[in-house]
């Protein structure tokens, strides 16, 4: 749930160093040469996926199950929230209205990785967020339990990711009951992997989902968990600005973080909300889709293991549906947020208008299979390819490392002589039918005298086909 960061600046100004690659000199061309003769190791970019929830007990995303089908997710993190109702009175379960959310993901072809930050009555007598250990721990575990062997054992759902809070540093503010202090969010972090490990020991265990990566909470996480406290298979945050290196500077700072423990060599690290800017997000319609491909280069470059975009679909909030377990101001801040705020977040809007950078999301899960090497990308232009199938797929962009950027002409090579047909398709982020226009389609021999060529705009982006 991201309205929090809005109004809490967690994070330091990030000293980032100049780019590795240098700019191209103005007027010069820029050309990328894609090898298909030598394929590398295998690329996927599918874990780099998708998010939604914090907002509705309904399933959100089903009116889009096949659209979201094509993008390939791997997986769809979902809150599993106090309106799911899952535990009414000691010794009773509900699990059908979070049911209903968990398949709406397994019909689109998603695992879920559930975020549990939910406070039951029942253990949770008192409103405050400040308030974050049940009653009784032992019967948390048993609910915690019982959840697991529900989704896993009675369902068959085959989840595998299980989170342990929502932005715990902030509390009310990222749209969840709790705020801890680390000393206490170790022990209830604790008690609540343990249950979900006895209800089935092959899941994922992870946290804290932070605000603020820097925050003193996962440090105190990660010491507790390399020390033996307990495990942690995955360490997870969250990040929004419009500075693509500022991605880049997170992944590194926790994975060195995590290599000061031998017990956490094996952590995976999981951005699981990311997005633009919230207080400043840029509104050209060409930004988000270039940003997109540029950060996810990043992640792949640096190694994540894991991420979410936030979100799936902008959605209006119930203020009933939280007042029952949120304070009065945390239900006011919400319903402002989501219900009069503009939003420019989710991959549809509000109307179920689809955003561009869905398509750029599209392009990405292209790429799998058989990486192949591109040679002269710079600081602003760069490139992914793959082998998939019968098919080499080249995705470009012009993404400025600094400042406005400007126009660059681009030559796309494939040396070779790839054979078969190809395609040329150019992501048009303004156009609001066809915004993948066809440019140039032919057969493949002509590439040789006759290279791709475009003049590609600050944030433009290329897609090419050529078949094997």
């Amino acid at each position: 749930m991201r309205p929090a960061q809005f109004l809490h600046a967690l994070f330091s100004i990030l000293i980032l160093g100049p780019p590795l690659l240098a700019r191209p000199a103005t007027g010069t061309p820029v050309e990328l040469v894609v090898d298909t003769a030598q394929a590398g190791g295998r690329i996927d970019l599918t874990p780099y996926a998708l998010g939604q929830g914090g907002l509705s007990p309904k399933p959100m995303i089903d009116a889009h199950i096949d659209q979201l089908a094509q993008l390939r997710p791997r997986t769809i993190r979902l809150f599993v929230q106090e309106y799911f109702d899952l535990y009414p009175k000691r010794g009773r379960h509900h699990w059908e209205t979070l049911d209903k959310s968990i398949e709406t993901i397994l019909a689109a072809g998603a695992k879920p990785l559930l975020c549990l930050c939910f406070k039951p009555r029942a253990l949770f007598p008192k409103i405050d967020q400040d308030l974050v250990h049940p009653t009784h721990y032992r019967e948390w575990e048993k609910l915690i339990f019982a959840l697991v062997k529900h989704c896993n054992q009675s369902r068959r759902y085959g989840i595998e990711y299980w989170e342990v809070g929502n932005e715990p540093d902030i509390g009310e503010d990222g749209g969840c009951p709790y705020r801890f202090k680390p000393e206490d969010y170790v022990i209830y972090y604790t008690h609540t992997v343990n249950a979900i490990l006895r209800a089935d020991p092959h899941a994922k265990v992870g946290g804290p989902a932070l605000a603020g990566y820097r925050n003193s909470l996962g440090d105190a996480l990660i010491e507790h968990c390399g020390k033996g406290g307990a495990p942690l298979h995955f360490f997870s945050w969250h990040l929004y600005s419009n500075d693509p290196r500022q991605f880049r500077q997170s992944i590194k700072e926790v994975k060195t973080k995590l290599a000061g423990y031998t017990r956490l060599a094996e952590t995976e690290t999981v951005l699981d909300e990311w997005n633009m800017s919230l207080g400043g997000p840029v509104l050209a319609p060409a930004f988000q889709p270039a940003f997109v491909l540029e950060t996810t280069y990043g992640f792949h470059q640096e190694g994540l293991t894991r991420s979410a975009y936030y979100h799936i679909r902008d959605v209006f909030v119930v203020p009933a549906e939280f007042s029952s377990w949120m304070s009065g101001k945390g239900t006011d801040f919400m319903t402002h947020w989501w219900n009069v705020m503009p939003q420019y977040d989710g991959l549809w809007d509000n109307q179920g208008r689809v955003r561009p950078a869905y398509w750029a999301f599209q392009l990405l899960g292209l790429i799998q299979g058989q990486e192949l090497s591109v040679s002269g990308i710079n600081a602003d232009v760069k490139a992914l390819a793959a082998r998939n199938g019968s098919w080499n797929h080249v995705v470009f962009w012009n993404f400025p490392a600094s400042g406005p950027g400007e126009e660059v002409e681009v030559v796309v090579r494939f040396p070779g002589n790839p054979r078969g047909q190809f395609r040329f398709i150019k992501l048009d982020a303004s156009a609001s039918v066809n915004p993948l226009a066809l440019v140039r389609h032919g057969n493949s021999a002509e590439l040789e005298a006759q290279p791709i060529q475009m003049k590609l705009d600050p944030y433009g982006a290329g897609w090419i086909e050529v078949g094997q």
